[in-house]
């Protein structure tokens, strides 16, 4: 059983933002600009920042639940890792320097390249065959990772006619988990910041014999219950995490999918060509 996640730094200042004096009505205030550097900042750094005084930092602090400054500091750099864009944002001076974009690129490509040596040809393969042999592929993603798994299963339904993307709007789970059985395939996304209920949904999966791929970034711990553990860096160095390294990996996948699919998928691929044109669907 999960504990009860206990409220985030953004949440506890916005909560106490009605019970504060002035001066610590306007640290608050200031601090909510870039919540995420009070984790860089000292006690005595943040006070002079914010024009208020040592004592001023430390009452507030004290009001929002929090033993010390140190706590606090902590708790906000688990909420960087938790993924929270908000806390991730950097101070406007560092944000615009002039080689922001470079920074940005090169994060990509060291994501990229972490991919290429930590990713494998032939497990891939095995996840592909896997896929083209089973009785049903599932694509299953939530908040972020759902555009992935919708891409991924886009790619795939032109040479697999069984496939399932989920969630679908305006349904709950049940209806299609109850379905997922021991000959299907199971590709599911846990990219930050994961879904309270994602642990659930994996040991429902798991529990039906399906065999499963399992897509994370580098945060989430092994997974040893799986079939497969693909694990893709979103590193970046604004708020944003950066997925190219997933996409990348649908991107192969897919690819060696249709390569492997043999003459029935280019029956399938010709078919739907052909359906394109007696249409005039594409231009």
């Amino acid at each position: 059983m999960s504990s009860v996640q206990k409220p985030s730094f953004v949440t506890r200042v916005k909560a106490a933002l009605p019970l504060l004096h002035p001066t610590e009505r306007r640290l608050a205030e200031f601090i909510l600009n870039f919540p995420g550097e009070l984790a860089s900042y000292t006690a005595t750094e943040l006070a002079g920042l914010a024009g208020v005084s040592n004592a001023t930092v430390t009452r507030f602090i004290k009001k929002l639940g929090y033993r010390s400054y140190e706590e606090a500091r902590q708790h906000v750099r688990d909420n960087r890792e938790e993924g929270a864009a908000l806390l991730r944002v950097e101070g406007r001076e560092e944000a615009e320097g002039d080689n922001l974009l470079h920074r940005h690129i090169h994060q990509a490509v060291k994501n990229l390249d972490h991919a290429s040596q930590h990713l494998s040809q032939a497990v891939l393969d095995e996840v592909a065959e896997a896929m083209l042999t089973a009785r049903r592929v599932w694509v299953i993603g939530f908040r972020s990772s759902h555009p992935f798994a919708e891409y991924l299963n886009w790619q795939i339904l032109q040479v697999i006619e069984s496939t399932s993307l989920l969630p679908r709007a305006g349904e709950t789970l049940a209806e299609n988990l109850i379905s997922i059985a021991a000959d299907d395939c199971v590709i599911l996304f846990g990219l930050k910041r994961r879904t309270a209920d994602l642990e659930a949904v994996l040991g429902q999966v798991e529990r039906s014999g399906a065999k499963v791929l399992y897509i994370t970034d580098e945060s989430a711990p092994s997974n040893e219950r799986v079939r497969w553990h693909a694990v893709c860096r979103t590193a970046a160095p604004g708020p944003l995490f950066n997925h190219v390294a997933v996409l990348s990996l649908c991107h192969f996948l897919a690819t060696r999918v249709i390569e492997l699919s043999g003459a029935e998928g280019r029956r399938r691929l010709t078919g739907i060509e052909a359906i394109h044109e007696a249409l005039d669907e594409l231009q």
